[in-house]
C-alpha cells in the first residue's frame, strides 16, 4: 500500500508585529490572548499522519517521538566496588614497580645473603671457639732438657677444661715461675684440645761458692739450683762484685761464646773488671787471658787454633785479648 501524498500547506500570512505593552494582565489558562490577532484562515496548520509501510505482525512500531532510554532502577555505586577497583589499581601499580625493580631487588638479595652468611660464619666461629668443643684436654711441654716435662705439665693442670682462647696467661706464668730453669716460654693452641708449651731453659755458665754450698747460675746471675757437691761439668766462678756486677755479665758472655770443645775443658773463670776475664783449662791449670767480651767469637776461633798447634799441656798461658797479636807462653 502506497503512502498518500500529504496535502500542501496553506500559504502563510505575515503577522503584524505585536505591540509592546508596559504590563501584562494575568489571565486564565485557555483564555485567548486579546493582544494576538486571530489567524485569518481560522484553522491551525495540520500535517498528514505517518503511516508505516507494513502492517504485519513483524512490522516495526511507528515512530512517534524520541526513543525512550531504558529506565534506571536507581542503583547507586557501592563503596565495596570502589574499594575493589582501588585495590586492583594498587595491585597493578605494585606489579609494575616489581617488574621495573627486579634487577635491583636481585642484587640486594645477593648482597644481603653474602652479609648474612659472613655474620653467621663469624658468630659460629666465635661461639665454637669459646665453647667446650675446644676445651683443653692435653698439655704438651717441649724444649726441655734439664726439666721434667711431666712436672711442668702437672703444674699447668688447672688449665684443663678451659676453652683454648680463654687460657689464663697469668696463671700459666705463675706456675712456670716456680721452675728457675725456665728462661722464656710460649703457648701454642692446637685445636681442638691440645695446648703446647714451648720452653727455653736457662743455660748454666758456672757455680758460685757460698756457705750453702755450690749454686748453679746462668749468664744473668739467676740461681738455678744449690747443692753441697760441685757439679763436674761447670766451672767455678770467682767474680769481683758478685753476680750483679758488670764483671760477672762480661764473664757470662765469654763463657756462652766459647766453642763447646773449649768450654768442656774450662774449670775456673775469674774476673775483677769487665776487661780482665781469665779462664783456667783442665788439670794442667793453663791460663787463658781473654780480656773483655768484645770479639768473643773471633777469640774463640783463634784459641781453638792455638790449642791444636800447641796443646795446653805444653804451654803455661794463652793471651788472646788482642786476636790480631796473640801470645803463647
Amino acid at each position: 500500500m502506497r503512502r498518500p501524498t500529504p496535502l500542501p500547506a496553506p500559504p502563510r500570512v505575515e503577522r503584524p508585529k505585536r505591540p509592546e505593552y508596559p504590563t501584562l494582565e494575568p489571565r486564565s489558562i485557555g483564555e485567548p490572548d486579546p493582544t494576538v490577532e486571530p489567524d485569518p484562515i481560522g484553522e491551525p496548520e495540520a500535517t498528514a499522519p505517518v503511516i508505516p509501510l507494513s502492517t504485519g505482525p513483524d512490522a516495526a512500531p511507528a515512530v512517534t517521538g524520541i526513543a525512550e532510554m531504558p529506565a534506571n532502577d536507581g542503583e547507586r555505586v557501592r563503596w565495596h566496588d570502589v574499594w575493589r577497583a582501588s585495590r586492583a589499581r594498587r595491585r597493578a601499580l605494585r606489579a609494575e614497580v616489581r617488574r621495573f625493580t627486579a634487577r635491583q631487588r636481585r642484587r640486594r638479595i645477593v648482597w644481603l645473603s653474602v652479609l648474612g652468611a659472613f655474620v653467621l660464619l663469624v658468630a659460629g666461629s666465635f661461639g665454637a671457639a669459646y665453647s667446650p668443643l675446644f676445651a683443653v684436654r692435653e698439655i704438651h711441654v717441649v724444649g726441655t732438657s734439664a726439666l721434667d716435662e711431666a712436672k711442668v705439665a702437672a703444674a699447668l693442670k688447672s688449665q684443663l677444661g678451659t676453652p683454648l682462647p680463654l687460657v689464663d696467661q697469668a696463671a700459666v706464668k705463675a706456675a712456670l715461675v716456680t721452675f728457675p730453669l725456665v728462661e722464656t716460654y710460649t703457648l701454642q693452641a692446637q685445636p681442638p684440645h691440645e695446648l703446647i708449651v714451648r720452653i727455653v731453659e736457662r743455660t748454666p755458665v758456672g757455680v758460685v761458692t757460698s756457705a750453702a754450698g755450690y749454686t748453679v747460675v746462668d749468664a744473668a746471675g739467676v740461681a738455678l739450683s744449690t747443692s753441697s757437691a760441685k757439679p763436674k761439668s761447670l766451672p767455678v766462678l770467682t767474680i769481683g762484685g758478685g753476680t750483679s756486677s758488670e764483671a760477672f755479665r762480661s764473664a757470662g758472655q765469654v763463657i756462652r761464646s766459647l766453642p763447646s770443645a773449649i768450654r768442656s775443658k774450662v774449670t775456673a773463670v775469674s774476673a775483677t773488671t769487665p776487661d780482665d776475664v781469665t779462664l783456667t783449662l783442665g788439670k794442667t791449670g793453663t791460663k787463658v787471658v781473654w780480656g773483655s767480651a768484645d770479639e768473643s767469637a773471633r777469640k774463640g776461633v783463634v784459641l781453638q787454633t792455638l790449642m791444636k798447634a800447641k796443646p795446653p799441656s805444653k804451654v803455661t798461658s794463652y793471651d788472646v785479648s788482642s786476636p790480631d797479636a796473640v801470645l803463647v807462653r
